[in-house]
């Protein structure tokens, strides 16, 4: 089978860094208290929410790696030297 070496590292690459980054946005979400101020409240909602969008980012680069990942299965490398095709001219 073929595979293309550099495109099946550079998944897994993704792959590791997706997974790695979703474990710790998970595990650092921003927790809230009884009694927050108004300003606690916006303050913590914003967090929440680019605690949100980092760990959506994450996972585009997990879908990313996953597809480079079954790119590099199908992926042929240009032959060196091969033979060159020319075309013939019709006799008129």
């Amino acid at each position: 089978m073929l595979i293309d070496k550099k495109i099946l590292g550079g998944g897994i690459a993704l792959l590791v860094v997706g997974f790695a980054l979703t474990a710790t946005f998970t595990n650092v979400s921003p927790v809230g208290r009884e009694g927050m101020t108004d300003d606690e409240i916006a303050a913590f909602l914003i967090e929440e929410q680019e605690n949100q969008d980092y760990t959506t980012l994450a996972g585009i680069m997990i879908g990313v790696g996953f597809l480079l990942i079954l790119i590099s299965f199908g992926a042929r490398r240009k032959k060196k030297g091969g033979a060159k095709r020319t075309e013939k001219k019709p006799a008129s």
